[in-house]
């Protein structure tokens, strides 16, 4: 009976992961077939880098201690990739509404888990990417990376990324119109980014944006990033930050999953 069931286990298991690399295989050829949206993935944070970074370099203040500026912009900056990663799926999404693909989708086997994720996976890759790129090119600029921190920090903010690609795809199949996306979306952008600090710490600002800003969980994201940068793991804000993030990951898939299952139903 046993080996039975592990036959059974194993066989579900096999089809579960094909079907997720084919999906997962098929948004990542779509992204390598408009080259414009690749260059301009890659090119973005550069930009921030070469034109952002020097305004900051004679910038005094007791936030940043004895540490470089790059050490508090750069963990911020990364956060910025990493949400800008995910935003975008909805759009995707709603492109494949109209264009038919859902509908075909609706009579085939596969499981619903699956066609997020495969869109989810392709949006972590494309923040890795640029993520490891901005990295390697701070350093020339003096930024300093400790390889285990910074590991860490590459992997709590692709959490980032899945909530916010798992989010905006459900709402393209929930909305199904472009403009209302966008008038949700660049609603909640604007502030969820300001109130984490991406840029600035937050620590700058009065009492009541810091109060604030506490209810935002890409803040403690970028917290725990600009500690982890540092090279320092076992640290209180980056135990926060996963106890916050890794529950708000897994309630965000099993939602947006329940979404798949009864819009592409």
């Amino acid at each position: 009976m046993l080996p039975k069931i592990w036959a059974l286990f194993y066989v579900f298991n096999e089809r579960y992961f094909r079907n997720l690399g084919l999906l997962f295989t098929r948004k990542m050829l779509e992204t390598l077939r408009e080259p414009s949206w690749v260059i301009a993935g890659l090119s973005t944070p550069l930009l921030y880098l070469a034109l952002f970074f020097p305004l900051l370099k004679n910038l005094n203040s007791p936030i940043f201690g004895s540490g470089e500026v790059l050490d508090i912009f750069l963990p911020g900056l990364l956060a910025l990739i990493a949400f800008g990663s995910g935003v975008g799926a909805g759009w995707g999404v709603i492109f494949e509404l109209q264009s038919g693909v859902i509908e075909r989708l609706r009579v085939t086997p596969t499981r619903r888990f699956s066609l997020l994720m495969g869109s989810v996976l392709r949006d972590t890759v494309m923040f890795i990417v640029p993520a490891l790129l901005v990295i390697i090119v701070a350093s020339f600029f003096g930024f300093q990376p400790h390889w285990g921190g910074t590991l860490v920090l590459i992997v709590l903010q692709s959490l980032l990324t899945v909530i916010v690609s798992a989010i905006s795809g459900s709402l393209g199949l929930i909305l199904k119109d472009i403009g209302s996306l966008a008038a949700i979306v660049t609603s909640f952008q604007l502030p969820i980014m300001l109130l984490s600090g991406v840029l600035l710490p937050i620590s700058l600002g009065p009492n009541w944006l810091q109060i604030v800003a506490h209810f935002n969980p890409m803040y403690y994201v970028v917290e725990a990033s600009r500690i982890l940068a540092e090279g320092v793991i076992a640290h209180q804000q980056v135990w926060l930050a996963f106890f916050i993030i890794i529950p708000l990951t897994v309630i965000v898939l099993w939602w947006s999953t329940r979404v798949y299952s009864k819009y592409v139903a």
